[in-house]
């Protein structure tokens, strides 16, 4: 989830229900190019198709209701079926592929992070408690100020949804998000799919559910929004080490440097201003350099800061500069909670692709 740009800053990097920001911290820009994706309007289909240019697809999920807007004044019947997994293991692949060829890692955990950061505990009814619901690929919640950029992570995963009709929005959202994470290096996340769309922009959260990026007391700020989610301090620190992916551009959340020595040659777009030097490797590089602040080529955002400032969080982020192994297992458990947050499952136990 990415934080929320100040009143007077534009709104925050690369991500996709407009003024705020990633899970405990800002949001993480895009590094790669953005394809426009096929057209998609509704009805019914039961076989995959190939990729190709910009056509109508008819798609139908679980049992007919009254068609919605979707996205861009496109028109979908509403989706409310469980995933199929051999389709959610080709698209694995599918991503697997997008991945090395675009290095578009840093957006896809965000989009994931920014579909289910909407969480609230204290709201018991789906899908009004928010959550991972597939609710980001509609335009009133991608022009959220916290979502600015995730336009283009939807248009890059939208040829892969168009390609598997039989998954829902929320899974691929998610799905990406991990296999973002492990095939940039970090820990297999134990993943549990099935989770059921949300059917019309109606049902989107209001906006202000993400963190901000700069507020006046980011300790306090990161715990009243992860709190809500049901996410402890360990779980906020773990969260916050995923800012050793991506770069934060200021023309979209007030934040970051235009260009850096570590971004002016990309991969993908060039420019933005990354937390570490090895902006597409996952490792506890993050925490290092948040604890040091030796190159200012590298970003430190208030809520990065906090993490070795707070007594409380200190624990954590030194644990975690000390001992990536250890950084690894909690981040791990932390995002496979993160991704399951209000989520609908059908089955109610969700499934794995790995039994």
């Amino acid at each position: 989830v990415s934080p929320q740009p100040p009143p007077s800053a534009p709104p925050l990097h690369p991500a996709p229900c407009r003024p705020a920001a990633a899970p405990g911290h800002p949001a993480l820009p895009s590094s790669a190019p953005h394809p426009r994706p096929p057209r998609l309007s509704a009805s019914s289909a039961s076989a995959p198709r190939p990729l190709g240019p910009p056509r109508s697809v008819s798609i139908r999920f679980g049992w007919p209701r009254k068609a919605k807007s979707v996205g861009r004044g496109r028109s979908v019947r509403c989706m409310a079926a469980a995933s199929d997994a051999a389709q959610l293991k080709a698209a694995r692949e599918d991503i697997r592929e997008l991945l090395n060829t675009t290095h578009c890692h840093p957006i896809l955990v965000r989009l994931g992070w920014h579909d289910s950061g909407t969480y609230d505990k204290n709201i018991n009814d789906w899908p009004e408690r928010g959550g991972a619901n597939g609710s980001l690929r509609f335009d009133v919640e991608l022009k959220h100020g916290a979502n600015a950029g995730l336009v283009n992570a939807l248009k890059l995963m939208q040829p892969i949804k168009d390609k598997y009709p039989s998954i829902t929005y929320a899974d691929l959202f998610q799905l990406a998000s991990a296999t973002a994470i492990e095939e940039a290096g970090g820990p297999k996340i134990p993943m549990k799919y099935g989770r059921v769309d949300v059917t019309g922009p109606e049902q989107c959260p209001p906006e202000g559910k993400l963190p901000d990026a700069g507020p006046s007391a980011p300790a306090d700020h990161l715990r009243l929004v992860f709190y809500r989610m049901g996410l402890d301090d360990k779980e906020i620190v773990a969260l916050s080490g995923a800012h050793t992916l991506g770069r934060s551009r200021p023309e979209r959340s007030g934040w970051g440097k235009p260009e850096t020595k570590y971004t002016k040659n990309g991969p993908g777009a060039p420019g933005g201003q990354s937390w570490t030097a090895e902006w597409l490797k996952f490792d506890n590089s993050y925490f290092k350099e948040i604890k040091e602040k030796r190159d200012q080529d590298l970003l430190v955002l208030p809520t990065d800061a906090a993490l070795f400032e707070d007594p409380a969080f200190k624990v954590y982020a030194e644990k975690y500069a000390a001992d990536e192994e250890a950084f690894f297992k909690d981040y791990a458990e932390a995002h496979a909670k993160l991704s399951s947050l209000g989520a609908k499952f059908d089955p109610a136990e969700g499934f794995s692709l790995d039994d």
